[in-house]
């Protein structure tokens, strides 16, 4: 058996907001991606911009910068963070749409969550943008590619 113990449960068990105040800022950077499988009329729809919300690929990048700033406001015990940069790519493949976020700040604590909140609401984003035409659309393999921190 492991000897890790959750970090967000205090010593009674119950979720606990982690206090950071004595780490060091490091800068820290992480890196999140996922997929949308779409059938091959919505594909075109995409690359002919005639989807009736508009275009697709932009609103969802816009939106997952949006939703990778407000993480601490939809996940309980994250910190809020002093974000320096989000990209956020959306790329067309022959069956769907991959999306890719990179998060980057200066802080005591690292930005996994905002990474994948990013590729998390730009895929529903997508889901939301198509789903008229669209009845069999799947989102996968949404995950933490790299991350990393190093003094600065």
């Amino acid at each position: 058996m492991s000897d890790k113990k959750l970090s967000h449960i205090d010593s009674a068990g119950k979720a606990n907001m982690v206090n950071v105040a004595d780490k060091p800022d490091m800068y820290r950077e992480a890196v999140a991606s996922g997929f949308i499988k779409l059938d091959e009329q919505t594909i075109d729809l995409i690359n002919n911009n005639t989807l009736k919300k508009g275009d697709v690929l932009t609103v969802a990048e816009i939106a997952g910068i949006q939703a990778a700033k407000k993480t601490s406001d939809l996940i309980p015990l994250c910190h809020p963070l002093y974000i320096t940069k989000i990209d956020v790519e959306c790329t067309i493949k022959p069956d769907g749409v991959y999306v890719e976020s990179r998060v980057i700040c200066t802080g005591k604590t690292g930005v996994e969550m905002e990474a994948l909140t990013a590729v998390s609401t730009a895929l529903l984003t997508i889901y939301d943008m198509c789903k008229a035409v669209d009845k069999e659309m799947m989102i996968s393999d949404i995950k933490l590619v790299n991350k990393e921190k190093r003094t600065i």
